[in-house]
């Protein structure tokens, strides 16, 4: 027997590496166990963080003290806020990341961590006593003691790659796969799936002819993800975009039969929201193009990512294909795209905590979870490793309510309504998403991660600060009368209604007309008012106009939380209410909802069954 853990992590993906460092940094002593030290972090698809919804997330995590955010900051290339045309709930960062900067610092974060051990091995074996997790065993036979396990294997359990005929068992490319877990755990009794993903070809980017292109650049004044200091962009690489047309399409269409998706021989679903390129021009017929942006993947390499071609067709069709894109005319491929099937465990065998309902202490993360992304990954192995110190140490789970955050959206819509294609975060599945923006996640959740040990002191005080500024502008706001003749000038050019005396300088930044850099001049015009820096008047602006629309949110978050507050005791006997629909019953006996507010939103469920429970419980 080797040394004993508080937790083991087992996978080294995104979900892994956010596990272990928070599992370690709230004190437990940790062993994280990868199949190879040197893809630890391994963007594994696009070499990039964020985007709609997904931003969300990984300020959310950085703001509860993870690491992804950090990380992000250290090894952009590029950065864009999304969808500024759109509201503030809708605006979402993303970064062009260094791929190899990126795994070497999240490397390095890991080995700073003292309380983190390695082990290069793969793990075949949960080791488990009266439904307790008591540890692993790996291929070479080792065991290590553990207190919580946390499996985070992304798409390796029983990873089977496809290029067009060719089929060869792996997770990723030139890694194999991992083979007997998935069995030891459906012996457990758990319930298991396929699913699947796939990945564009690599090219040269010495090959391409950018002027045929469109460039897409960063933000003229970058931002960040991480609350903390951070150093932000002061130079950025261009991305660039071009399109298929009919020929690229036609050429495709030759290696149809040979493609494992039509033929039969991938069974998992795939993404429905990043489709592969073959999927794309055969589902969508009656379009004549489809976009491709052409990606570097660092800033001292010469490699390409053709993100919008992910594909498994034959490689041969894939280098023809892309031949007949613009700007790719003259084209080297690096390697070509492929699909990868592999095991998932549907997540409605899991609690809110991602603690498993069937086996103590033992935690599933990530894509094992039915989902696709980086950061939906981060932040279920954020809360994974959070849950595993906590239930460690005998301490209270600690869960965030879908009013509180997107990581609670979609944790709450995995446990409760599970998924039956790859999971991913969009800002429709939230439906506070005024409240849940990505500039104030810090407010939303710091102070929780700080409650919790996660978030450090500096944070903490940092966030207090922000708080206090926010506070300080607004009431400044509030009190300010402007002048006819001090604005009259700017509603005029903003065709908005001119001052005929004095009136509230509050109301006037209400209106829609008057936008963030005009807010901006004028505050800086009027000396009485607090000099703060832009993030602090961006988000008073924003708390300003949308005031109502916060309020309205509020208001109904606080009514549905009365339901989130009714607990259920995970061994109620629903056989007892003998006014439950059959449906109802079966449902809520299989996925043991801990609240009311969990047992409303889980299908077949009828506000019937939930009038019941509210009766049952004198409510």
């Amino acid at each position: 027997m080797y040394s004993s853990y508080d937790v083991i992590v087992v996978g080294a993906g995104h979900a892994g590496c956010e596990a272990a460092n928070a599992a370690a940094t709230m004190g437990s002593k940790v062993l994280l166990i990868t199949m190879n030290m040197q893809t630890i972090a391994q963007m594994s698809c696009n070499p990039a963080m964020g985007g709609v919804a997904k931003g969300q997330i990984v300020r959310e995590v950085d703001a509860l003290g993870g690491m992804s955010g950090i990380i992000s900051d250290k090894s952009m290339i590029q950065f864009r806020m999304l969808n500024r045309s759109k509201g503030p709930a809708m605006w979402s960062p993303r970064c062009q990341s260094d791929r190899n900067v990126f795994a070497w610092e999240w490397r390095k974060a890991l080995e700073e961590n003292k309380n983190i051990d390695f082990w290069q091995d793969t793990v075949t074996e949960i080791l488990v006593k009266d439904n307790r997790v008591k540890g692993v065993k790996t291929s070479l036979g080792v065991e290590f003691v553990a207190k919580a396990v946390v499996l985070t294997n992304g798409t390796f359990l029983n990873g089977k790659m496809f290029i067009g005929e060719k089929v060869f068992g792996g997770g990723r490319t030139a890694e194999r796969s991992s083979t007997g877990l998935t069995e030891q755990l459906v012996s457990l009794g758990f319930e298991a799936g396929r699913m699947k993903t796939g990945t564009p070809p690599r090219v040269d980017g010495r090959s391409l002819n950018y002027a045929l292109m469109e460039e897409q650049l960063g933000d003229e004044n970058p931002g960040k993800f991480s609350y903390t200091n951070t150093t932000a962009l002061t130079k950025q690489r261009s991305c660039w975009i071009t399109y298929t047309n009919q020929a690229v399409h036609d050429e495709l269409k030759t290696g149809f039969d040979k493609s494992p998706m039509f033929t039969g021989r991938i069974k998992g679903l795939g993404p429905r929201y990043c489709p592969s390129v073959e999927d794309k021009i055969n589902r969508f017929a009656d379009k004549d193009r489809h976009q491709i942006f052409v990606e570097p993947e660092g800033w001292d390499t010469v490699e390409v990512y053709v993100n919008g071609f992910s594909t498994s067709l034959p490689e041969i069709v894939q280098y023809n294909a892309l031949r007949k894109i613009s700007g790719f005319e003259n084209v080297r491929m690096f390697r070509p795209g492929y699909a990868v099937e592999y095991d998932f465990f549907p997540p409605t065998q899991l609690k809110p905590t991602l603690e498993t309902q069937l086996v103590h202490n033992l935690f599933f993360a990530g894509q094992i979870n039915g989902t696709t992304g980086y950061e939906e990954a981060a932040c279920q192995g954020l809360m994974a490793g959070i849950n595993a110190h906590r239930n460690v140490n005998e301490e209270a789970e600690f869960t965030i309510k879908r009013s509180e955050g997107y990581i609670g959206v979609l944790i709450d819509d995995l446990i409760t309504k599970g998924t039956e294609e790859p999971y991913r975060m969009f800002t429709s599945r939230a439906e506070y998403r005024t409240l849940l923006r990505q500039d104030n996640a810090d407010l939303r959740l710091t102070e929780k991660g700080y409650a919790i040990g996660l978030a450090s002191q500096e944070r903490y005080d940092s966030m207090t600060a922000k708080k206090s500024d926010i506070a300080q502008l607004t009431d400044a706001i509030r009190l300010t009368k402007v002048k006819p003749e001090e604005i009259n000038g700017l509603l005029e050019s903003k065709g908005s209604a001119l001052l005929r005396e004095k009136g509230s300088l509050y109301t006037l930044l209400k209106r829609p007309e008057i936008e963030q850099s005009d807010v901006k001049n004028i505050l800086n015009a009027l000396p009485d008012m607090p000099r703060v820096g832009e993030e602090i008047v961006e988000q008073t602006v924003i708390e300003i106009k949308y005031e109502d629309y916060l309020s309205r949110e509020k208001v109904n978050a606080e009514k549905l939380d009365k339901w989130e507050n009714l607990s259920i005791n995970p061994a109620f006997d629903y056989d007892r209410l003998k006014a439950l629909s059959f449906e109802g019953k079966e449902k809520l006996k299989r996925l043991k909802p801990s609240t009311i507010g969990q047992a409303s939103r889980i299908s077949g469920v009828s506000p019937s069954d939930v009038s019941i429970l509210l009766v049952y419980m004198g409510r």
